[in-house]
């Protein structure tokens, strides 16, 4: 008995060494990722091969040279296929800039491959056409709106996404970004004041209203939050977070109804202040029924652009259902479907909710010593 426990714990130990020997091996093999340029391409007719869908894969050899980190200016050739699956094939010629991976052994390049094409200078030069356009349209405002956006990203990035790692709730955490949001962008575009005010009061009460709607029709309905395959690959994350997926769907409509609705808050409040700049005397009633008939006039153009919105994101899923002619009651009882209905209903009706509260406020600050 006391050999057979000896022989356990050596058997134990050797596991342990050897799966700390191919950890380090595997560790050691995490490619580094660098941006490259293809020097040549060679066509390798007797290298073809059965690719996926019953396509004929194709072989080339190709020359890279490394363009950006440790290993700059170093040569490497390797070969790229071609497998006939438009959803991973990555089409390159001699010229073009890619992205490589690299695999290294004690510290020196043992293999290059291509991993992906190289977008991120597209991408710089888009923005700075955003960026360029709107300083030349919106002048010192537009700015002042880049810079909010660049706040709002950053606390999306740096707080909401690591806190949701973290566990917390996300429906809590959505709501104070898109409080801290608003009255950030808003004060920063139209100042300190009482429209400033009127359209942040309008903006949260508007997106309130869209989540609470969101999470009470979402548990009508019962939603799971996992109908997105990228939902699904958060059950496997390494951070093993106990997620609730309900309320990231919730937290993400609640964000994704935050720009419409603000857009709205603050074209009512600046509505009603002209108004009120043209007739100071304006009564509270005349200057809420102004706030009121330019709401109707945004709301409708505003909810087709959150539905057009969201209708443009799952229009892969549409077509899919449309091509094998899905059930209308099959459709209507899909969780991915009934996620999508209600995000765009919920965000619309958050909007219309915010086009009253913002209008009274606004006519109350404006005209507080006018009789009604």
């Amino acid at each position: 008995m006391h050999r057979k426990f000896v022989a356990l714990i050596l058997t134990a130990l050797v596991l342990l060494i050897a799966s700390g020997v191919v950890s380090a091996e595997s560790s050691a093999q995490e490619p580094q990722y660098a941006k490259g340029k293809i020097l040549s391409m060679e066509y390798l007719p007797d290298a073809g091969f059965e690719g996926s869908l019953g396509f004929g894969a194709e072989a080339y050899h190709v020359v890279v040279e490394i363009v950006s980190g440790p290993f700059k200016g170093h040569i490497a050739e390797t070969q790229h296929f071609i497998t006939g699956t438009p959803a991973y094939d990555i089409h390159i010629s001699a010229g073009d800039r890619v992205l490589l991976a690299i695999e290294t052994v004690a510290g020196e390049v043992s293999e290059v491959y291509v991993a992906d094409n190289e977008r991120d200078r597209s991408l710089l030069w888009f923005t700075l056409l955003f960026v360029l356009v709107l300083a030349g349209f919106g002048g010192v405002k537009g700015l002042k709106s880049l810079l909010s956006l660049v706040i709002i990203g950053v606390m999306i990035i740096w707080f909401f996404i690591p806190m949701l790692l973290a566990g917390n709730d996300p429906i809590l955490l959505a709501v104070i970004v898109s409080a801290v949001a608003t009255a950030f962008t808003i004060t920063l575009v139209g100042g300190l004041n009482g429209k400033s005010a009127a359209a942040i009061a309008g903006t949260v009460g508007g997106v309130l209203t869209a989540g609470l709607l969101a999470i009470a029709a979402g548990g009508m309905a019962r939603l799971t939050g996992l109908s997105s395959q990228e939902a699904q690959m958060l059950v496997y994350i390494p951070q093993a977070t106990d997620f609730d997926f309900r309320g990231l769907l919730m937290a993400g409509i609640i964000i994704g109804a935050l720009g419409a609705v603000m857009d709205v808050g603050m074209s009512i409040a600046s509505a009603i202040s002209e108004v009120h700049k043209a007739d100071p005397g304006a009564s509270v009633k005349r200057l809420f029924w102004s706030g009121m008939n330019v709401g109707r006039d945004v709301m409708g153009t505003m909810a087709n652009t959150l539905i057009l919105a969201y209708t443009g994101s799952s229009l892969s899923l549409l077509l899919l259902v449309r091509a094998y002619d899905i059930d209308m009651i099959r459709l209507m009882n899909m969780d991915s479907i009934s996620s999508e209905v209600i995000r765009a209903l919920a965000g619309s009706m958050g909007l219309i909710a915010a086009i009253p509260v913002t209008a009274l406020l606004a006519a109350l600050f404006h005209a507080k010593s006018r009789p009604l």
